[in-house]
């Protein structure tokens, strides 16, 4: 009833991308995103918004 493995077969890991690397990526994928953020953050912030002066002709009723 038992099926005889091959010890190859049997090991996990070794195959496709390392995971320590996989995890590096991301974190400097995540960093990358995050410094894009705040510096798209920081150029929004600092517009000063236009002011509009009031109109002196208005009629009056």
């Amino acid at each position: 009833m038992n099926k005889q493995v091959d010890q190859n077969d049997a090991k996990q890991g070794r195959r496709g991308s390392p995971v320590l690397l996989v995890l590096i990526g991301g974190l400097i994928l995540a960093g990358l995103v995050w410094w894009g953020v705040e510096v798209f953050v920081a150029d929004i912030g600092d517009e000063v918004p236009p002011t509009v002066e009031p109109a002196d002709d208005l009629p009056t009723d």
